[in-house]
């Protein structure tokens, strides 16, 4: 490959321009074409060329009749790392912003790496196929399996635009003018192709050349040791000593964790303040400096003991942060005020009807926090990941919850339908999707679904809200009780103001503003210390990619990926690789036990794509066909790629590494998976066509006796749509339709309309699965011959199993008439027991609820009458209390009486007793259960006395609790055992406090 060297005297490059050096650096002087461009039947001026570079690259210096070539114009396709800058023809058919709008800074990355070799890949979910992470938060996190050498690279080096998120750092949002929650990772990548030496030249050419940065405002950082990139950055691309920092462990050598691939790495870092000169520089001062390209040479394997030993690959891994090439060239002081959020900005100022340039400081980061989350927040959804209290969906839902309350916060409402307040967030978030053509096209395909759950979710949240502000009220009630009683000064503490906070999405200004208004103080220490105790567990949990290398030879480390077979042939011969008991390699294994067994081809399908794995025998001949081991396979999983391991138990015999086996997958189950899959692809199908195009797919199972399908919709289907959909399919079923299976390039797929799985990786080279003007979707399963071959289609159950996603199950074919004779079985047996045809046992079991119901009403009511009765022979026992005021006082237990009768009696006792009286009954109603009721008369409550605060003290002691109204209040607990000591500790309470109040 060829090395970009700065020549010592001008040089003509690309026959027309030239590169000068310059004291200490390079800067470049384009040579001076003609006034005219042969292109184009019209002149351009200098002044006009110089004008438009300097509005973005204020380094490169226009002389007359100079003309520059940039990412669209004819580029050589081999890696070179010659300069090719940016054209003055396009410049002049462009608008002067468009070479640098973040559209135009993505495109010409991927095109600068494409002609140099560099395949473009597209970005890979925000979800990764990855355990040790929540998101995709790095843009190496896919390609980790060909770094950690556990899958093949199928190309040498590639590129691409990574969408990421990270919630590590959210607090950060807005405060700074780089920390982000969704950014995009621009990155070059090679698998053991080129390597510091490139990776470095061609940096500093994109930086320079390509995006026109002033190379003297350009500084670097490089590892304290890594003498060869100090003198490649200072001897090869001339960038002077002072401007090369060599930094510690901590800033720039790059670990995947404790073990595994690892190795230095240099930054490339924009300095806004030149003048300030070279004497005490941090590259870390955030008002001087942005960090913008890292580069990671990954050359070392950190071993248990510490030690680094060569990779035998060596790879490299970049990061170009697209925001923060955008801030420079656009030349804005931040990175919101670009142009890949600030329209999103400047649509919450609309609604809040403000001005964000006239915005003080304060609501400036409200208005950013709604800018950046908004764009998390609508690629998330638009992924998969719904709003919900666990893992990713809690990150949707904290990240809403931010946007909402600093919206509330500005001013912003939305329509107000039926005298309810609506939603504002879909609103906003039209601007995000309107962004996103050349992010991610999905999103505007699922806008209606984006636009939904923002609605439904942020209506919710408001009625937290509204929950949190009576909770606060609570709070500072008790703070300011606490503090009377102590005589101390009142103050809410931390543990309750980040409750506030993280449960009920209160901001702590907010919490300390309400609690001034009441003379309360904030333990803002203690707040702070819970806040850091939530960042240091979601650092530990998110923020790293866990890439380690293997202890010695793992037992696949050496086997090829498993020829499949099983489109084709339901048998066929294979030879034993390895076999595995317990997860250690093993030579032989003998009857009785299990295995897990490599073979170098399969029939067996493994499970992927929602398909289980194939069932079946692997079968050992000796001589004469004489069979000497049987092994009986019921699982079959994928692992490191497409390795395929089966897993069953030995039958017969003994099976050893290197036996040839005779592998045959159970026809009849295969069947069942086979209707089951293309049963599946039906039943998408007639979703989207009678519910919505905007139906997608959230996961799936296909089974041998069901097929289960989720997807995302925010309402129930009615029976009416259901039997629509089961009509549609089983008419397809009907047609007769065979299917069609091609192998074709994943963008050729795209265009023709397949449908993606959901959650599956794809390479280069898709399968696709399409029954003729029904279906067509990229699928790796195995499906029928003819949609006839289904038989039929029932759905058995719709339910929702988490917000906004539905699940439907199904029967078709054979499981279809197992599934119906199971209910005429059990029909015929309710038939017999009731005596009845099975038409007359619909209005049968509807007489005999209607009976129990009656006969569980009159049950209650002597119940109740029997609790009154009770209530009246205890009257009695009613004593006095105080001197200045008698008060009747009863507390008794009802032995087992039921919650419900022990309410009504101690109403029919304050009744009874009149006022001023206090009730307290128990009961044990059933075992394992107590019942507590307190029951106070409005003299009683006049005196400052709470029923429901004096009854959950009591019913903790039976291990319980509960409250209730100042004037009732009900509990429960779960040790009888303690009743009896829990009402004498009542009465001793009442007693105590009627003596002080009303002496």
């Amino acid at each position: 490959m060829a090395a970009l060297k700065l020549p010592h005297s001008p040089s003509p490059i690309h026959g027309r321009q030239y590169l000068v050096p310059f004291p200490a650096s390079p800067i470049i002087f384009p040579k001076p074409p003609s006034p005219r461009l042969s292109n184009y039947s019209f002149p351009i001026s200098h002044g006009f060329l110089a004008r438009t570079l300097a509005l973005f690259s204020p380094g490169i210096l226009v002389c007359s009749n100079s003309y520059l070539r940039g990412a669209w114009g004819n580029q050589s396709k081999t890696k070179s790392a010659s300069v090719q800058p940016v054209t003055a023809e396009l410049m002049e058919d462009q608008p002067k912003d468009s070479l640098v709008s973040g559209d135009s800074i993505r495109r010409r990355f991927l095109d600068f790496y494409a002609s140099r070799g560099h395949k473009i890949i597209p970005s890979a979910s925000l979800v990764p196929d990855d355990p040790t992470v929540l998101l995709t938060i790095a843009g190496m996190l896919p390609f980790k399996p060909i770094f950690l050498g556990k899958i093949p690279r199928q190309v040498p080096c590639a590129t691409t635009a990574q969408r990421c998120i990270r919630t590590n750092d959210v607090e950060n949002v807005g405060r700074t003018a780089r920390h982000h929650t969704f950014f995009e990772m621009l990155g070059n990548f090679s698998f053991g192709d080129y390597f510091k030496k490139e990776a470095i030249q061609w940096s500093w050419e994109l930086s320079t050349v390509e995006f026109g940065l002033p190379p003297e405002r350009l500084w670097i950082s490089v590892y304290e040791d890594d003498d060869e990139a100090f003198e490649i950055w200072h001897k090869e691309v001339g960038v002077p000593v002072e401007r090369i920092k060599r930094m510690g462990e901590d800033d720039n050598f790059w670990m995947s964790g404790a073990t595994g691939p690892c190795g230095p790495c240099s930054e490339i870092y924009y300095d806004f303040h030149p003048e300030r000169g070279y004497a005490d520089v941090d590259l870390g001062d955030d008002t001087r400096f942005i960090e913008f390209y890292n580069l990671v040479f990954m050359e070392y394997n950190k071993k248990d003991d510490g030690t680094l030993e060569p990779l035998k690959q060596k790879n490299i891994d970049t990061g170009l942060g697209l925001e923060r090439m955008a801030r420079i060239l656009q030349k804005v002081p931040n990175n919101y005020e670009t142009d890949l959020i600030y329209p999103i900005i400047e649509k919450a100022s609309e609604l809040a009807n403000m001005s964000y340039a006239l915005a003080d400081e304060q609501t400036k980061l409200k208005l950013k926090v709604v800018g950046d989350h908004l764009r998390a927040i609508v690629y998330l959804i638009s992924d998969g990941v719904l709003p919900s209290n666990i893992g990713r969906g809690y990150v949707v839902r904290r990240l809403i919850r931010r946007v909402v309350r600093a919206g509330r916060s500005l001013g912003i409402k939305g329509e107000v339908q039926d005298n309810l307040e609506g939603a504002f967030l879909p609103a906003i978030a039209e601007i995000v999707m309107e962004l996103s053509t050349h992010i991610d096209s999905d999103v505007k395909i699922k806008a209606p679904r984006i636009l939904e759950e923002l609605k439904k979710e942020e209506l919710h949240f408001v009625q937290t809200l509204e929950r949190g502000e009576i909770l606060l009220e609570k709070m500072l009630a008790d703070a300011l009780s606490n503090a009377q009683k102590s005589g101390t000064m009142p103050c809410l503490s931390g543990k309750d103001a980040f409750l506030l906070y993280d449960t009920f999405g209160f901001p702590v200004e907010l919490t300390t503003e309400i609690a001034e208004e009441h003379g309360v103080t904030v333990d803002m220490n203690g707040f702070d210390q819970e806040m850091e105790n939530q960042r240091r567990l979601s650092r530990a949990a998110h923020n790293v990619v866990k890439i380690e290398a293997e202890d010695g030879a793992s037992p696949t480390e050496y086997i090829n990926e498993t020829e499949f077979v099983g489109y084709e042939s339901l048998s066929a011969q294979a030879v034993v690789e390895s076999l595995m008991v317990n997860g250690s390699p093993v030579i032989q294994v003998s009857e009785g036990n299990d295995v897990e067994v490599l073979l170098n081809r399969t029939p067996f399908y493994a499970e992927s794509g929602g398909q289980i794995g194939d069932h079946g025998f692997l079968y050992v001949t000796g001589g004469e066909n004489q069979q000497t081991a049987v092994v009986e396979i019921k699982d079959v999983q994928k692992s490191l790629g497409d390795i395929f391991v089966h897993k069953g138990t030995i039958r017969e015999g003994v099976l050893e590494v290197g036996r040839e086996v005779e592998a045959a997958v159970d026809a009849k189950l295969r069947q069942r998976a086979k209707v089951h899959h293309t049963a599946t692809h039906l039943l998408q199908a007639a979703l989207k066509k009678l519910i919505g195009q905007e139906i997608s797919q959230a996961g799936s199972l296909v089974a041998f006796d069901r097929l289960r399908f989720d997807f995302n919709y925010g309402h129930a289907l009615t029976d009416t749509q259901l039997e629509d959909i089961e009509r549609l399919i089983n008419g397809w079923v009907g047609a007769a339709a065979f299917l069609e299976t091609k192998v074709m390039p994943l963008k050729d797929a795209k265009e023709a309309g397949a449908i993606a799985m959901f959650g599956e990786k794809y390479g280069e080279q898709v399968r696709v699965v399409e029954v003729p003007g029904i279906s067509m979707e990229l699928c790796g399963g195995t499906h029928v011959r003819n949609t006839s071959e289904i038989r039929v289609f029932k759905i058995i159950s719709e339910q929702g199993i988490a917000s906004g996603v539905r699940r439907i199950e199904a029967v078709a074919g054979e499981a279809f008439i197992e599934y119906i004779n199971a209910r005429e079985y059990h029909m015929k047996n309710l038939c017999s027991m009731l005596k009845v045809k099975a038409e007359e046992v619909t209005t049968r079991v509807e007489k005999l609820l209607e009976e129990l119901r009656m006969s569980r009403n009159e049950v209650a009511n002597l119940h109740t009458k029997a609790a009154v009765y009770k209530a009246l022979t205890i009257a009695s026992k009613a004593f006095e209390v105080g001197t200045s005021q008698k008060i009747r006082v009863l507390v008794e237990s009802l032995d087992d009486v039921d919650a419900d009768s022990l309410k009504v009696a101690a109403e029919h006792l304050i009744d009874t007793l009149q006022d001023p009286a206090a009730v307290i009954l128990g009961s044990c109603p059933d075992e394992g259960k107590v019942s507590l009721v307190a029951a106070f008369t409005p003299a009683v409550v006049d005196l400052g006395i709470q029923a429901g605060k004096f009854i959950g003290p009591i019913a903790k002691l039976c291990g319980g609790g509960g409250g209730g109204r100042a004037n009732f209040a009900q509990a429960g607990g779960r040790k009888p055992e303690n009743l009896p000591s829990a009402l004498g500790k009542a009465r001793e309470e009442i007693v105590s406090i009627l003596s002080e109040k009303a002496s």
